[in-house]
């Protein structure tokens, strides 16, 4: 594997293209739980999940522009995990799909450059998640190779324990963060006028959404929260921006258990909530 960066398109650009050709800005996360999983879905745990991510990608693949996998899920399984993972990737970019890593990485040094290395070149992603918690050093290694989402203004409760904390200056931690995003992104903004260095803000914080708009008008958002936490689109409309891509909300929960509790087919089941996800989250955009 050759580990020198590689110069890609603006990874803003192509999320922007891909919302705007399925006209949503709605996300699909794939978060399998083994205990979750269909009945259909038999074998050993790691081909159980792989099987079902890839049915899943199959079924949200004409709905919406993008898939947010979560890496934990494929990890706590080892090297047969994390192989499971790698060919899930390829069968989403495969679909067309923009591939959002959620891995949270957060070191610096050549650290954070092997963990650039391995999600852009090995594991074929698009984007990922990292934590600023290191500074500025944390995220520049992967700003040659892809995207990255800052860990910005969290949807989680124990968020307020760090992120709301005040600076000698007034700001909170989050808004420094915010900042930061802005700085770092400013030369990374592509002909769609948003930036590769995007940040996650939480939809479970909507009455601060329109302040961290404005303190990273470019930037582009990752907006989890919606649905089983509490957050909803309307809420956020904000965060999209006069174009309607300036955000991308993720479902993983209510998309891909919405066969619970339903007769018959489980794919069809899941196809028809990630169309009704995109549907109202294109609707809200204006993007549809």
């Amino acid at each position: 594997m050759n580990d020198a960066p590689v110069q890609c398109r603006n990874a803003a650009d192509q999320l922007v293209e891909a919302m705007q050709a399925k006209g949503t800005c709605a996300c699909v996360g794939i978060d399998p739980v083994l205990q979750k999983l269909p009945d259909g879905c038999t074998g050993d745990p790691v081909h159980r999940i792989e099987r079902f991510c890839m049915q899943v990608i199959d079924a949200v693949a004409d709905h919406v522009p993008a898939v947010k996998v979560q890496s934990a899920c494929f990890e706590r399984y080892g090297s047969a995990g994390m192989a499971a993972l790698e060919r899930a990737v390829t069968h989403a970019c495969d679909a067309g799909l923009i591939v959002l890593h959620d891995a949270k990485r957060g070191d610096i040094g050549i650290s954070a450059e092997h963990y650039a290395a391995a999600t852009f070149e090995h594991l074929g992603a698009q984007w990922i998640t990292a934590s600023p918690y290191l500074g500025r050093e944390t995220i520049e290694p992967y700003l040659a190779r892809g995207g990255v989402f800052v860990l910005v203004r969290t949807s989680n409760p124990g968020a307020d324990d760090l992120q709301t904390q005040r600076l000698q200056d007034g700001r909170t931690i989050a808004d420094a963060t915010a900042d930061m995003v802005r700085e770092l992104g400013a030369a990374h903004i592509g002909v769609h006028g948003r930036s590769s260095v995007g940040a996650v803000v939480g939809a479970t914080r909507p009455d601060e959404a329109a302040q961290f708009r404005e303190r990273m008008p470019a930037a582009m958002l990752l907006v989890p929260g919606i649905g089983a936490q509490g957050g909803t689109l309307e809420a956020c409309r904000v965060l999209c921006g006069d174009d309607g891509c300036g955000a991308i909300f993720p479902a993983s929960r209510s998309v891909l258990y919405a066969f619970h509790g339903v007769e018959g087919d489980w794919q069809a089941a899941i196809a028809e909530a990630a169309a009704r996800m995109a549907s109202e989250a294109g609707a809200m955009a204006g993007l549809s």
